[in-house]
């Protein structure tokens, strides 16, 4: 199951994590690399745009390390045939997991309805390949009830996650953001912490809050900081650049 229940054993810190690049100018070298990173820290996958999905396929093959992609990505604005097609090419190409964004003007009208129409015939997509599907939220754009709903048709829907921000549309994840989600799914679902997540304790405290993935830029800054206790340096540290976590 997705969720990790209080009595359940925490995996290792690196297996909570979604190693990040969605820049739109990364190159198939940046791509690599963090696969490469990915590979030699155990991530739980690597998170990538759709055009790299085979790319990361081919070079984590073997490894453990899971490919994840993203659709309706980062405004959740396309039709649903756009973002059930986007899932198909990338469960085709080899993702493992799919990242996919709300309807997020139909979680401000409170339309339970188009989300959950919006969200289930994703799932349905990806499932057939027993690949997993992730609902972002984009928690920054959405009162906490319409938190609360888009959560709900999400469980309804058949997701196996639900998750904070794209890291495009401004703020991130909170511990508040991650504990109302938890609340809302239950134990039954994930729920993936997105978005400003740079050092341990901002790790540790989503967490604690519930989250069962962390998606993150920093991922090695934060392995870095658990085993030898050295915080990443503002000065050289990018994950701040609009597309990172």
């Amino acid at each position: 199951m997705p969720g990790t229940s209080a009595s359940t054993p925490r995996p290792e810190l690196a297996r909570y994590i979604d190693h990040t690049l969605l820049k739109p100018d990364a190159s198939e070298a940046d791509v690599l690399r963090i696969c490469a990173e990915a590979v030699a820290h155990n991530f739980k996958s690597v998170c990538v745009n759709p055009i790299w999905v085979k790319t990361v396929h081919n070079a984590l093959k073997g490894s453990g390390v899971l490919t994840c992609s993203v659709i309706g990505f980062p405004l959740g604005a396309t039709p649903t045939d756009v973002k059930t097609y986007e899932a198909r090419g990338a469960v085709l190409d080899g993702a493992d997991e799919i990242d996919m964004v709300i309807n997020i003007a139909a979680a401000r009208a409170l339309d339970r309805g188009a989300l959950v129409e919006d969200i289930s015939a994703v799932a349905e997509e990806v499932h057939i390949g027993d690949s997993i599907l992730k609902v972002i939220i984009e928690t920054f754009l959405l009162t906490d009830d319409e938190k609360r709903l888009a959560c709900e048709a999400a469980v309804e829907a058949g997701a196996d996650f639900v998750k904070t921000s794209t890291g495009f549309n401004g703020g991130g994840a909170t511990v508040q953001d991650v504990s109302l989600m938890r609340a809302a799914v239950g134990p039954g679902l994930g729920v993936k912490a997105s978005g400003g997540i740079r050092t341990l304790a901002d790790a540790r405290a989503m967490i604690d809050a519930g989250a069962t993935r962390i998606g993150a830029s920093a991922g090695i800054a934060i392995i870095r900081e658990e085993t030898d206790g050295t915080a990443a340096d503002p000065v050289t540290d990018d994950s701040h650049r609009a597309g990172s976590y």
